[in-house]
């Protein structure tokens, strides 16, 4: 309660008093009802195969009955009010209706049993079907009603967040499907036609976010590799509170004077704006664990098959970071959800910005590479690459359908048995000879397929005190490809699609871009960028 006073207060000076009364007088009849959190609710879709934990509160010690189909569960309210049951596996289909009893009753009806994946990230994940490439054709198609989405609010927070009772589960129709995540929709669509089983995609992606601020902030604490980025936001949370309330104070004297001249309301705009500033860096998407807190948590523990992502734009210019805080956002996600290591599939930045003319360094080429490293640090995970896929004018990409796509390819091939090429091909190995090198790669469903030309595109190479210039490449008949340049006699390191928005050409036959790599271990650009 100390917490909710501090921060309210700080966020509304002279409202903060009654909104605490008003949650202590209802606080004692709202705990006297059962109540679920807004991830339970009609058109909902439960995880087949497998357990699915229901959870509430209620008042201390009231007995709950869960009750589903033929089974029925019981538990007792702990000591906080804090309940939870597990239902046993259902049979795919429905509808089914789930009976909550307590010192009252809650029914949720038209649940559906099937496949349930988070789709999570920043605003690529988020972008909306009615934003991508041609929505009104979708919209005409979207009569899926075995697809269900749900989409979570964008809020902050240092405290959790046990439910957002205006998000709802929403049934694929022509009429909702413009609010769907398109690539959470295209990637269910393409589960749903495969499968044939009903398909749930929870999106809580928030465009803009950082990796950080998914990750619970003791975990970040406890790392000192996240000391300098922790103590810049200690600072921040120190000054900016008594700033905010400056600001408001300044902002109220103005308020009451007489009628405002046109200085005096420019300068109550500027004031207005800037504490808004404030408060938004304190409740945005990049404090860390704000959106752990705020949106995560109310749903965290929902039986899942898996998880896709799409984020790093906000981390490229500590892509070095991102090589550590990644996989750690990924391995807390697993430990809390108590599913093991459940699927978690990601897309790799695309191409954007301006192309460059001669081989350089990049941010972006970094934070892929960061990418690309962790599907060798933890098992079960992979990544859509989509070098190919991005707007250099554009950091959100109208094309979400290819996306999804690539996501799709690996859930049906990893986890539901299906034959398909699924993982862009991958640098194996380097042979050196004289000024030549020979790359060997993996991933080769069907040979290479270079894209509107026939001589491969987008390969660099260095010697030991050269830059990195342009190589002329070949691809030889064993499917290695042969780099070299008339410049490097004596070649060290290759660089392939190593750029923000680079000129690379190379697809497996599956139409699968080779994955941006390089074999050098020179020291980027982000590298000591920390905070």
């Amino acid at each position: 309660m100390i917490a909710l006073l501090m921060s309210t207060k700080m966020i509304r000076p002279k409202r903060w008093l009654a909104a605490v009364i008003t949650t202590l007088l209802t606080a004692s009849t709202a705990c006297a009802d059962v109540k679920v959190p807004n991830i339970f609710g009609d058109h909902m879709v439960l995880q087949q195969g497998q357990k699915n934990k229901v959870w509430g509160q209620a008042a201390a010690g009231e007995a709950i009955t869960v009750s589903i189909d033929k089974q029925t569960q019981k538990t007792t309210a702990e000591a906080d009010g804090t309940w939870s049951v597990w239902l046993d596996p259902l049979a795919v289909g429905g509808p089914y209706e789930l009976t909550i009893k307590g010192n009252n009753e809650i029914k949720i009806t038209d649940i559906l049993v099937g496949e349930v994946w988070i789709c999570s990230g920043q605003s690529n994940m988020q972008w909306s079907v009615k934003q991508s490439n041609d929505p009104d054709l979708e919209k005409l198609t979207a009569k899926f009603p075995k697809i269900r989405m749900i989409n979570f609010p964008q809020t902050g927070s240092q405290e959790v967040i046990w439910s957002h009772d205006k998000s709802t589960w929403k049934v694929c129709t022509p009429e909702n499907v413009e609010g769907f995540s398109a690539v959470g929709y295209f990637f269910a669509r393409q589960l749903y036609q495969t499968l044939d089983v009903p398909i749930g995609m929870i999106n809580n992606a928030w465009g803009g976010s950082a990796c950080e601020a998914w990750i619970r902030r003791d975990l970040l604490n406890a790392n000192e590799k996240y000391k300098l980025l922790m103590d810049r936001w200690v600072d921040d949370e120190a000054k900016l509170p008594p700033l905010i309330d400056s600001l408001t104070a300044k902002i109220d004297s103005l308020s009451k004077g007489a009628e405002l001249n046109a200085e005096q309301k420019k300068e109550l705009e500027r004031l207005t704006e800037e504490r808004k500033g404030m408060i938004g860096k304190l409740n945005g998407n990049s404090r860390p664990a704000n959106i752990y807190n705020g949106v995560l948590k109310s749903h965290l523990g929902y039986g899942i098959k898996g998880a896709i992502w799409y984020q790093g734009e906000t981390n490229a210019e500590r892509a070095y970071q991102y090589r550590d805080l990644f996989p750690l956002m990924i391995k807390s996600w697993r430990d809390e959800w108590k599913q093991g290591d459940f699927p978690f599939y990601w897309v790799q930045l695309a191409d954007y910005k301006d192309e460059t003319p001669q081989p350089a360094e990049s941010s972006w080429a970094e934070l892929r590479e960061a990418q690309t490293m962790t599907m060798s640090r933890l098992k079960n995970t992979g990544q859509a690459v989509i070098i190919d896929i991005g707007e250099g004018k554009d950091i959100h990409p109208k094309n979400k359908v290819d996306v999804a796509r690539r996501l799709a390819r690996w859930a049906l091939a990893r986890d539901y048995g299906i034959s398909i090429p699924y993982r862009s091909p991958q640098i194996q190995s380097v042979e050196f000879k004289g000024n030549k090198m020979i790359l060997t790669f993996n991933g080769l469903d069907g040979g290479w397929r270079p894209f509107d030309v026939k001589e491969p595109r987008g390969f660099s190479i260095a010697g030991e005190k050269t830059d990195f210039v342009w190589a002329t490449a070949k691809i030889l008949p064993d499917n290695t490809i042969e780099v070299s340049s008339e410049s490097i006699t004596a070649p060290i390191a290759v660089r392939y699609a190593w750029a923000d928005n680079p000129d690379a050409n190379m697809f497996n036959g599956a139409g699968l871009p080779l994955t941006p790599f390089r074999t050098d271990t020179r020291p980027g650009k982000t590298i000591n960028n920390h905070k």
